[in-house]
């Protein structure tokens, strides 16, 4: 076997190719469709529509929806794959080792790219507080042949200078340029939610209208769960207008409402529709925050002291019979008496208790209301929560981690529940994360990402902000304050949680060009290009910066546990128990393939690793085609399944 080389065009080197991806569910279910295009398969367009059943729309007819200027451009943004990577920065991180939370600096756009490999269906909520369009909002420009590029100079981070700019009321493309920037960031978050899946958006009377439109047709209008309005503010705010501000809104949309009908033994996780003796139960969201007491006044010692215990509303539903039953399961050191038990809906994790409940109490739970009046959902509580642990005036309106924790308990039920904020502007999503897991003992994870927006002397509303910077020694732009705000919250929730022992850690990411550079000769000096590509990765990236982008783009978690064991004088890492093996060391001797292929194979083994097994190396390194070959050899008689080279 000759070992593979991956170059930029590579399976391996793209982000989630999106076509391609949806070309093949199509010719799944209908093969119809598929033809041979000049670059690979393509769908039949005219046979799509006779097995819809309409043989004579075009596609200059009308139809019903929104439609914008840049629209079509927009849809194919989102389709477009990145060629970007995303960095690890260890030491701007807090627990690198043991945490689960990221938080990621770039461009969200690019971001949600990459991360459609690792995170497609995984993510259970995502909350994004996107620019409300208000006329001073940051604007993301994007554009269709290097967004990456585009990046670079939004952030001071080429020589280009483009400045940031605010999309004003006056500008003659004020609703399209907003449009054209949310719509491409919806389609890919759609991909990442789960099929039991909720996003929330918040928004006020800007854009509302236009984001309902452009949600109905990403989501579909079947999944549309609801709008709550939120009373924003504790105090009329009197603006130059007909009536006062007192009010925003949050859009929910669910990413799925199909259920199959339940079967014997079958588990639902609580926060699906449910199908019962063919009446149907569209009830998907739960509160939590029921209190239960122990007949005797005897509290089990915990985590939250002995007062009171924190329950959850709903359980997990088994069907027996073709009805939904179940059973107490009780296990740790205490015990409550089963009259309780019958009289509760409750149940808790920390404690091993369950309550498995009948199908005709699902009427009696808490459900999310559409209007919000609760002061701890206030703005005025978002200045508050990050006054408290920063300066006033460093994040201007932020929102309240009320909210996002009220979101939370209503939606996730499961420890490994993911949320998701693509516009983390002050981090408050990762703030509440981690107080309501402090609050329930749940472990939900978070992944946050923000554009690291430079701060400019220039900018009045940026004083504050830019002061606390200098103060503290941080990068001057925005994701350094949100990372900041992070290691901040942890270290409040950890002191003010005493027992809980949960992850208020986050590992950094950075947003930039790929690891493996691109061909681009020089007409004038071809030579020369020659002898500078020799080794196609980047000047001055670690090894750990092309491990990360190998698991990025293999769609392998990037809080993956990597193991690292130095055999024959080379480091090699074990990737998620030895499902990939990666030595990137610069320089393999022709004398020590054979020790080196030996050390991995005798690893492997002892790890007991079972099934495909790759493993990866770094293409110049080798000596010369023989002490590949070799290398390709040993390891393919050993059972390893693909062997190659960057």
């Amino acid at each position: 076997m000759n070992m593979e080389i991956v170059d930029k065009n590579s399976l391996e080197a793209r982000s989630e190719d999106v076509v391609g991806e949806n070309i093949r569910r199509l010719g799944d279910l209908f093969p119809e469709l598929l033809t041979e295009g000049p670059a690979g398969p393509s769908v039949n367009v005219d046979v799509l529509k006779q097995l819809v059943g309409d043989g004579t729309v075009s596609e200059t007819d009308e139809k019903y929806g929104l439609s914008w200027f840049g629209k079509r451009n927009a849809r194919q943004i989102a389709l477009t794959p990145s060629l970007g990577t995303l960095l690890p920065r260890p030491e701007a991180s807090e627990d690198w080792d043991d945490t689960k939370n990221l938080m990621i600096e770039g461009d969200n756009l690019e971001v949600l790219k990459l991360l459609q490999k690792s995170y497609s269906g995984k993510v259970k909520l995502i909350y994004i507080d996107p620019p409300y369009n208000t006329g001073k909002d940051f604007v993301y420009p994007d554009t269709y042949q290097d967004n990456i590029k585009n990046y670079l100079e939004l952030t001071g981070q080429t020589n280009e200078g483009q400045k940031t700019i605010s999309n004003t009321e006056s500008s003659g493309r004020f609703h399209t340029d907003w449009l054209n920037m949310m719509y491409p960031r919806l389609k890919l978050a759609r991909n990442l939610l789960s099929e039991d899946g909720v996003i929330f958006i918040s928004i006020d009377d800007s854009e509302f209208d236009h984001l309902k439109e452009i949600c109905d047709e990403i989501f579909g209008e079947s999944n549309f769960c609801g709008v709550i309005k939120r009373r924003a503010a504790r105090k009329t705010a009197f603006l130059a207008k007909r009536m006062t501000d007192m009010c925003d809104y949050v859009v929910v949309y669910g990413r799925s409402d199909s259920v199959g009908p339940l079967t014997e033994g079958h588990v639902s996780d609580g926060t699906r529709p449910v199908l019962n003796g063919g009446n149907k139960v569209t009830r998907r969201f739960v509160r939590a925050g029921a209190i239960a007491k122990c007949p005797d006044g005897n509290y089990p010692e915990g985590q939250y002291g002995s007062t009171a215990l924190q329950f959850r509303l709903l359980s997990p539903l088994v069907v027996h019979e073709g009805k939904v039953v179940g059973d107490v399961e009780i296990e740790g050191p205490w015990r409550i008496s089963q009259a309780i038990l019958d009289d509760s809906l409750f149940i808790t994790r920390n404690f091993g208790l369950r309550r498995v409940m009948l199908v005709e109490e699902l009427d009696s739970l808490k459900l999310l209301n559409d209007l919000l009046d609760n002061p701890t959902c206030y703005n005025e509580a978002g200045s508050e929560d990050l006054s408290s642990i920063m300066s006033r005036g460093v994040f201007s309106n932020p929102k309240p981690t009320g909210l996002i924790r009220y979101l939370i308990s209503a939606v996730t039920m499961d420890d490994n529940d993911i949320i998701l904020d693509f516009f983390a502007g002050s981090g408050t999503t990762g703030q509440a994360v981690m107080e309501q897991n402090a609050l329930d003992g749940g472990n939900r994870k978070f992944i946050l990402v923000q554009l690291p927006e430079p701060l400019l002397e220039t900018n009045k509303e940026q004083e504050a902000a830019l002061a606390f910077c200098r103060e503290h020694n941080l990068e001057e732009n925005i994701a350094a304050l949100t990372a900041e705000r992070l290691r901040r919250a942890g270290a409040k929730v950890r002191s003010e949680n005493p027992m809980f022992a949960g992850d208020v850690g986050f590992r950094v990411f950075k947003l930039a060009e790929s690891n493996i550079r691109a061909w681009n000769p020089l007409a004038e000096d071809l030579e020369g290009t020659l002898r500078t590509s020799e080794d196609h990765l980047v000047e001055g990236r670690s090894e750990l910066d092309v491990l990360y982008e190998i698991l990025l783009k293999r769609g392998l978690d990037l809080c993956t546990p990597i193991e690292t064991k130095e055999i024959a004088s080379h480091l090699v890492n074990a990737v998620g128990g030895g499902v990939l093996f990666a030595c990137l060391d610069g320089h393999i001797a022709q004398a020590n393939v054979e020790a080196l292929a030996e050390g991995i194979v005798a690893w492997r083994q002892e790890l007991g690793v079972v099934g495909d097994v790759n493993c990866i190396f770094r293409d110049s390194a080798f000596d010369n085609d023989v002490a590949k070959t070799n290398m390709s050899s040993i390891l393919e008689q050993a059972g390893f399944t693909k062997i190659q080279s960057l």
